[in-house]
């Protein structure tokens, strides 16, 4: 994983209230993480790993390139609210996928998990594409939200409620280039200005 200069992080540093995941946790646990879903998929000849963009682009380049095993990768784009609304379908996610994933054995990587509503509705969805195995991975669990499913198979961090960005999560589009993952000032979660 690499660095991100001193002078980025300060750029931005008087923008988060406290930093929870620090540059070096990300790094150690991301290279661990790895470790853990090398292992657990060692039997296999090839994985099929899913990226939810945008927010888990920053996580799964860096955890891929510590799973020691042969890989394809895509990525689908979903909305939130969409899940909340109808559900996703098994076709939808199907067309924004460039890869076959019936018969494969199939890794999902979010960024976080909260009331677990999105995560269910994809992995809903993704079943009902046929995949041999369906596994998931999320960077974040957050503590106290979960109304629907059950955690994921691989968890990065578990952390406290909290409006978090950087390592790829964002408000707005912004802070996703923030090496580690902080809890934004509340004055910065809604200025008149980003609207």
């Amino acid at each position: 994983m690499l660095l991100l200069p001193p002078c980025l992080f300060f750029m931005f540093e008087d923008d988060l209230s406290s930093v929870v995941v620090s540059e070096l946790d990300l790094r150690e646990r991301v290279t661990s993480l790895g470790a853990e879903i090398s292992e657990a998929y060692a039997s296999i000849p090839e994985l099929t790993v899913l990226c939810v963009t945008n927010g888990a682009v920053v996580f799964a380049a860096d955890l891929i390139r510590s799973i020691h095993l042969s890989l394809r990768l895509d990525c689908i784009s979903v909305t939130n609210y969409h899940c909340d609304e109808a559900g996703f379908t098994p076709q939808e996610l199907a067309g924004s996928l460039r890869l076959d994933i019936q018969g494969r054995h199939v890794l999902l990587i979010d960024d976080v998990v909260d009331t677990g509503r999105t995560l269910r509705g994809i992995v809903s969805a993704l079943e009902g594409l046929k995949p041999r195995s369906l596994k998931t991975c999320v960077l974040l669990s957050k503590e106290g939200r979960r109304e629907v499913g059950e955690d994921a198979d691989f968890i990065g961090f578990t952390i406290p409620d909290l409006f978090v960005v950087g390592y790829g999560l964002d408000f707005a589009e912004r802070y996703r280039n923030l090496s580690c993952v902080g809890v934004l000032r509340p004055d910065l979660q809604n200025p008149p200005a980003w609207q």
